[in-house]
C-alpha cells in the first residue's frame, strides 16, 4: 500500500491495483465543493442579500479566530494593569496603554474585534465587487480601509481622538493591503483565472474526486467543460495526466447523467 502525491491510496489486493482517495483529502475535496456551490448561490442572489450572508460569514470567521488569540492573550491586560485617571497623567500615555489594553484583550473582546473587522473588509470586498464586476486593487484598498477604522473603533484604540485614529487606522490597513496586493500580483503567475466560467464544472468534477491538482492540465491542453463529454484516455494523456486519475475522471464523467447523455449524442 502507498499513497501518491495527489491524496491516492494505492493498495494491492487479489482482485488487482485499488486506487482509494486519502479520508483527509476527501474531506478537503467536500469542503470546496460546499464552497464553490454556495459561491455558485450566492451569485444568483440580490447585492443586497449576497452582502449580509458574505459579512456575516466573514465576522463569524474573524470571531473564531479572535477567541482564539484573546485565549492565548488573556493573560496579558493582567500584566500591563491601567492605572487610575490621574490628573497628571499624559493624555497621549494614557490612550498608549488603552491601545495595549485593546490589543491584548480576552477571547470574548477579540472575538468582538476581529469580528467587526473581517465582516466589514469582505462585506464592502464584496459590493464593490457586484458594482465594478470585478476585484482591483482599489476595491481591497477601500474594504481595508473600511475595516481598520471599524477596528480602531471598536477596539477602543482611537482613545479621547476617535476620528484621526479612525482615518489613520484605516489608511495604515489600506497601504498595508494595497501593498500585499500588488505583491500577490507580481508573483502569480499569468493564466486562466480561478472563476473562469468555462471550468466551473471540470474544477468541481476535479474537486470531487480529490484531483484538483490536475486543472493547470486541463487549462494547458485547453479542455474545459465544453469538452467534458468529449474526453478520451488519448486525450487526457495528451495533457500527462498519470493512469489512475484518467480512469477516476473518466468513470466519473459515465456517472455523470448529464455528460454520459451527451457522450452518446
Amino acid at each position: 500500500m502507498g499513497e501518491g502525491k495527489q491524496g491516492l491510496i494505492v493498495a494491492e489486493s487479489p482482485k488487482g491495483i485499488i486506487i482509494q482517495q486519502n479520508p483527509i483529502t476527501q474531506i478537503q475535496s467536500k469542503i470546496k465543493e460546499v464552497e464553490i456551490k454556495v459561491k455558485s448561490w450566492l451569485s444568483k442572489q440580490s447585492l443586497p442579500v449576497e452582502a449580509v450572508v458574505v459579512t456575516a460569514g466573514g465576522a463569524t470567521q474573524g470571531a473564531l479566530i479572535g477567541a482564539l488569540m484573546g485565549t492565548l492573550t488573556q493573560d496579558m491586560p493582567s500584566a500591563m494593569p491601567m492605572p487610575p485617571p490621574t490628573p497628571g497623567l499624559d493624555p497621549k500615555t494614557l490612550a498608549s496603554m488603552q491601545q495595549a489594553q485593546a490589543l491584548s484583550g480576552g477571547p470574548l473582546v477579540q472575538a468582538r474585534n476581529f469580528a467587526v473587522m473581517t465582516g466589514v473588509n469582505v462585506g464592502i470586498s464584496c459590493v464593490l465587487k457586484r458594482l465594478k464586476g470585478k476585484e482591483d486593487v482599489w476595491s481591497s484598498m477601500i474594504a481595508a480601509f473600511g475595516s481598520g477604522a471599524m477596528f480602531s473603533l471598536v477596539s477602543g484604540m482611537g482613545g479621547p481622538n476617535q476620528i484621526p485614529n479612525m482615518v489613520s487606522s484605516g489608511a495604515f490597513f489600506a497601504l498595508a493591503q494595497g501593498g500585499i496586493y500588488k505583491l500577490g500580483e507580481k508573483f502569480s503567475k499569468p493564466g486562466v483565472p480561478d472563476d473562469d466560467p468555462f471550468y466551473a464544472n471540470t474544477r468541481s468534477m476535479l474537486i470531487t474526486l480529490g484531483l484538483q491538482s490536475y486543472e493547470k492540465n486541463f487549462k494547458k491542453g485547453m479542455l474545459n467543460d465544453r469538452t467534458l463529454p468529449l474526453l478520451t484516455d488519448s486525450a487526457l494523456k495528451d495533457v500527462n495526466i498519470p493512469p489512475g486519475p484518467r480512469l477516476l475522471i473518466l468513470d466519473q464523467i459515465e456517472r455523470d447523467p448529464l455528460l454520459k447523455e451527451r457522450r452518446r449524442k
